[in-house]
């Protein structure tokens, strides 16, 4: 391996995180090499975002044709190919990474194809499709994460899957559980409850997407029993044996449950393993993590970290974000990042999607705060669409009207949330909110509606009872 070359940048991992630090720091005129061993586009465009949402898009779609009927459409009964439906979520993800080789090149980085592993602060050595020694004077790790193998009942990617594997399914299974009622598992029981196939969620906390507060977690659970997913909370797989009629999923209560296949979505694991960190003068943390600054700088001068690997958010835009803030600061401006407003969205039926304080994390805070619920089934736009379910809520400080967090439960939820993160990285009040004009009829009217309603002055609500009122 005799070849070297010398870049100002390098970057390891093409993901979210990675790739956007690439472009970053060739946008700052400088020389970047990007290195990635599998392909471009990392575990959000290749198993994860984009193929799961490809798939849940032929989901909807499927179950608006279902309901037609709701909108004078008669259709008779609908059907559906899933290999086809497979075959295009790999097209989408063809598509988008032979765009991002393109985008990337016509930024003039260097792809590198193989597995970089320090040698010293300022040199990797890459091992793989391409062979050879690299320099930079800064580097950034993105390395990124993959679902985690329980020791107790291994993936065998053909019967019990993970999250990855659970995409490459080609024929839907008659029954499925689903371990882990975190919002990839929540995801995974959308796409097949909405195929007709038996779903069983198994979670160890008392509720699914517990983070997420109390009145999402109930408005996700009403929902989903509603679409005959089985919940089953607070408990926990201790074992999965195999059998000829397929898998029978014991439980540490006892109870025995029967499935065709299993996936398992209980958390990730940090890609820091053969990184040679030591060799650049790093020492991992916990469970791998490594420690950064609000410069997204490690304890080495010159070295970098973004994405899952600094487990602060294991969101693909806020990798994204770090990894704008790192080449920045690599590229040698002074860039500090924030995470006051970041915004969560999970992609089930109906969307969820949140941003800043939940009702529990103000309480906890002892913050003297109001509350502005507004149901779906009270707008316009909404009961026009027969999309009704679900609600927007908004958080604020009562004194000053500060808006704190926001929550949305229903269609669209994935968009209207923006409005939301943007009012509180700006720390705008909801008189900001009730002072812009919202177009009517849209659901983002919403939000208006809320605020009112935090502010104790509904338009389209009933106002309150006043005691003795």
């Amino acid at each position: 391996m005799a070849n070297s070359q010398k870049f100002d940048i390098a970057v390891i991992g093409a993901g979210p995180g990675g790739y956007v630090a690439a472009i970053k720091g060739a946008q700052m005129g400088k020389r970047v090499a990007l290195i990635e061993k599998h392909h471009l586009g990392g575990t959000c465009l290749n198993v994860g975002c984009i193929p799961s949402k490809a798939l849940l898009s032929n989901a909807s779609i499927f179950q608006t044709i279902k309901r037609a009927e709701r909108y004078g459409i008669e259709v008779g009964t609908p059907s559906f190919d899933y290999g086809k439906m497979h075959t295009r979520k790999e097209q989408v993800v063809n598509k988008l990474r032979t765009n991002l080789e393109g985008l990337l090149r016509s930024n003039g980085i260097t792809i590198v194809r193989g597995a970089a592993q320090f040698v010293a602060p300022k040199q990797l050595k890459v091992v793989g499709e391409d062979n050879f020694w690299i320099h930079a004077e800064k580097i950034i790790i993105a390395t990124g994460s993959e679902p985690i193998d329980v020791p107790a009942f291994p993936c065998d990617h053909r019967d019990i899957l993970d999250s990855t594997s659970a995409l490459d399914l080609t024929v839907l299974p008659r029954s499925i559980a689903i371990v882990g009622g975190g919002y990839i598992g929540c995801e995974f029981a959308s796409l097949f409850a909405a195929f007709g196939v038996k779903v069983m969620l198994i979670e160890a906390l008392p509720t699914i997407v517990q983070m997420q507060g109390k009145e999402i977690s109930a408005a996700l659970t009403q929902a989903f029993k509603k679409q005959g997913i089985e919940i089953r909370s607070d408990t926990s797989v201790e074992s999965i044996e195999k059998g000829v009629d397929g898998l029978t999923i014991h439980l540490n209560n006892g109870e025995a449950l029967g499935a065709e296949k299993v996936i398992v979505a209980v958390g990730r694991r940090l890609n820091v393993r053969g990184l040679g960190l030591e060799k650049a003068g790093m020492l991992e943390g916990t469970n791998g993590v490594i420690e950064v600054n609000e410069k997204m700088e490690t304890q080495v001068p010159g070295i970098y970290a973004i994405g899952d690997i600094t487990a602060i958010a294991m969101l693909a835009h806020v990798a994204s974000h770090q990894g704008i803030v790192a080449a920045a600061n690599a590229s040698g401006l002074d860039t500090t990042i924030h995470y006051h407003a970041i915004p969560s969205v999970i992609f089930t039926h109906p969307e969820i999607a949140s941003v800043g304080l939940t009702p529990e994390e103000a309480q906890r805070q002892k913050l003297n705060f109001s509350i502005g619920t507004f149901p779906f089934q009270a707008l316009g736009k909404a009961v026009a669409s027969c999309e009704t379910e679900g609600f927007a809520q908004i958080l604020s400080e009562t004194e000053t009207g500060k808006i704190l967090g926001a929550h949305v439960v229903g269609n669209e939820a994935s968009t209207l949330i923006a409005e939301m993160t943007l009012a509180i990285n700006n720390e705008l009040t909801l008189n900001c909110v009730i002072d812009t004009i919202h177009a009517h009829p849209t659901r983002s009217e919403a939000w208006l509606e809320a605020a009112f309603l935090a502010q104790g002055t509904p338009l389209h609500f009933p106002p309150k009872k006043r005691a003795g009122g």
